[in-house]
């Protein structure tokens, strides 16, 4: 059976090794940024597999249920049943990112305007992929409060879950689920009042073929406190959890892992996400985040969001995963998206990112930035 996983690279994992590369790399690649990074995604089936995990049963046989205590509840909503109302207004483009880093510094290179005009100046994802509880509160406030001030809606990706890429390139985070929970604590006291959206956690739900059952639904506990949490800390965020995309999961057996994950609960979901960090187009992901939620149930106001910033010439035929050529960037973000059930295009990895072979891992490369901004 081929196995569907999708992999993130945090942007620590490169930092150390900036000055061992030569020059002419130097001048095209940007030094990652404190707060972010972007997703990698590991070889995926191009169809579903016909042999998906069971939901009840161990995907790891080796592997015996864990014993956890139940995570303590976030404080209860009041206003949990109300009408759910449309993220309106314009994205947020956090001034710290390694594109423009990139800009800032390459005025004279002939390929500036083109990454300039056609990535730079979109808003992206602020990703949160280190453990680091002493800081997260105030760095999360840095991007939240950022957009408030603009009246702009930031997008922030917290990624720190426990046995995260099961235990591939992008293992870390927390170092358990009760660590995981007092970061999430610290992550949602930065949130501010603000409209804000949350990218919680890709690939914790899409991916957990590697977890034993009782591993799989402490995980899944912990997420739909997070999301509780998240939501009464900051009753304007907007909460959305991880749907995999159109190439991985049957709709059916995402949506019943979603369900134990809380995703189908107005106290801590608003919806759903996908395709972050692959290529699959936008027709194809609004037909499965669709059939996703129709089956997930829930209030009928749940809705998705869509990564667009690669898929615009959709997933390569070979199932290439690492910075394969021939794609472009998608649409652009938007909370316009004119389709039901469909609340946002965003940008989640930020274009010119590498995946690893066009550039390090998780590091912004010029020469990949403008294959995408110019085909």
């Amino acid at each position: 059976m081929v196995v569907a996983a999708s992999l993130v690279v945090a942007a620590g994992a490169v930092a150390g090794v900036l000055a061992a590369f030569d020059d002419r790399r130097a001048s095209d690649e940007a030094a990652p940024p404190e707060v972010s990074a972007s997703p990698r995604l590991a070889p995926l089936p191009a169809v579903p597999s016909p042999s998906a995990p069971a939901i009840a049963g161990s995907a790891s046989p080796s592997s015996s249920p864990s014993v956890r205590r139940t995570p303590s509840p976030a404080p209860s909503r009041t206003d949990a049943k109300r009408e759910r109302t449309s993220v309106t207004g314009r994205l947020y483009r956090h001034p710290d990112s390694q594109v423009l880093a990139w800009v800032r510094s390459h005025s004279g290179d002939p390929r500036h305007a083109v990454i300039a005009s056609r990535i730079a100046e979109q808003p992206a994802a602020v990703w949160f992929a280190d453990y680091s509880p002493d800081t997260v509160t105030a760095r999360v406030a840095a991007v939240t409060s950022g957009g408030a001030a603009l009246g702009r809606v930031p997008v922030v990706v917290p990624y720190a879950i426990p046995g995260r890429d099961c235990g591939g390139h992008s293992q870390g985070g927390a170092p358990d689920l009760d660590a995981y929970d007092a970061w999430i604590d610290r992550f949602a006291a930065g949130l501010g009042s603000g409209e804000v959206i949350v990218v919680l956690e890709p690939d914790s739900v899409a991916q957990t073929e590697c977890l034993s059952a009782g591993d799989r639904a402490d995980r899944f506990a912990s997420l739909a406190r997070a999301g509780r949490v998240l939501k009464a800390a900051n009753p304007r965020a907007r909460v959305y959890f991880d749907a995999g995309h159109s190439g991985w999961n049957a709709p059916g057996t995402q949506a019943a892992w979603l369900r134990q994950a809380g995703a189908a609960s107005p106290e801590s979901s608003d919806g759903i996400f996908s395709n972050v960090s692959n290529f699959h187009t936008t027709a194809d992901e609004v037909a499965y985040d669709r059939r996703v939620l129709d089956a997930l149930g829930g209030p009928a106001g749940l809705g998705a969001v869509i990564d667009t910033s690669r898929n615009g010439n959709g997933a390569p035929a070979d199932g290439e995963w690492c910075d394969p050529s021939g794609r472009r960037l998608g649409r652009t973000p938007t909370l316009s998206t004119g389709e039901s059930r469909i609340d946002a295009y965003l940008w989640v990895k930020l274009p010119g990112e590498s995946d690893g072979c066009k550039g390090r891992p998780g590091t912004f490369t010029a020469s990949y930035a403008y294959d995408l901004a110019s085909s």
